[in-house]
């Protein structure tokens, strides 16, 4: 990846250095991202995975951050007609995502940022967290921000697109070229529904039929678009990040004197 990963993730350190680098005040990453999810014929189930990732890789070198496992199961209802897909339901993914934040906290970093790159799973884990301290919590969209969206629609060539498109096979191209098959990048037909439901690669008469199960035309992608969406997409996180660990929590508050009338 690129990054001193033994820092950053966790699950390559011990128990007592991550002890300590919570003690100094380290902000703690959790990063959500699909390892049994279809993305088409030209990339693998772990797209997001590797996504999430890379992602918090980098702004974990950024803010010398700590990076806890990635929670590779999530709420994708869309793809479980392609094999290998896999969705929880709704409520046990709220369950998840709330579980595991909540004992990020308990542990006692003071920060916590949700880095997720999924679409179907955004309102779940707004709704977990929603649940537990609010000022300690920052849910980030990867795709949210003022530079990603404009990069995106000054570089987009597909008419249609949100799924192992021409956008993601570009981000993925410039992240992890070497599984990326573009011999096998096929695009989707033209869908009924701008956006579709369950998508199905068995039923042709379908108004959400995608033999291949992307839905957008990724042989338009390039590393270079993959290039340039990566620095605006690092650029609205980091700045997102920044702000949110700028913000102090209650107990880093001045206590406020009050005077009592007797």
């Amino acid at each position: 990846m690129g990054s001193d990963t033994g820092r950053h993730f966790i699950e390559r350190m011990h128990w007592d250095d991550v002890a300590r680098r919570i003690g100094d005040g380290a902000v703690a990453i959790l990063p959500i991202g699909a390892a049994a999810k279809q993305h088409g014929f030209h990339l693998p189930l772990n797209t997001d995975r590797i996504q999430a990732e890379w992602l918090a890789a980098r702004m974990a070198e950024k803010i010398d951050a700590l990076i806890w496992p990635t929670l590779t199961y999530g709420h994708y209802p869309a793809f479980t007609a392609y094999a290998g897909s896999s969705s929880l339901s709704i409520s046990t993914f709220e369950a998840f995502v709330r579980e595991i934040a909540g004992q990020i906290l308990g542990s006692g970093c003071k920060k916590l940022l949700v880095l997720n790159t999924g679409i179907s799973t955004l309102a779940p884990v707004d709704r977990a967290l929603a649940r537990l301290d609010g000022e300690r919590i920052r849910h980030l969209w990867i795709h949210e921000g003022p530079r990603y969206p404009r990069v995106a629609r000054q570089l987009a060539e597909q008419g249609h697109g949100s799924h192992a498109d021409e956008l993601e096979t570009s981000l993925m191209l410039a992240m992890a070229p070497h599984l990326v098959d573009m011999a096998r990048a096929e695009a989707s037909p033209a869908l009924i529904r701008e956006t579709p439901g369950a998508l199905t690669p068995s039923d042709p008469h379908s108004p959400n039929y995608s033999r291949s199960g992307c839905y957008g035309d990724p042989t338009r992608a390039t590393a270079a678009k993959g290039e340039a969406l990566l620095a605006a997409m690092l650029d609205d996180l980091h700045e997102q990040a920044a702000t949110f660990i700028a913000q102090a929590t209650p107990e880093q508050r001045p206590a406020v004197s009050q005077s009592v009338l007797r």
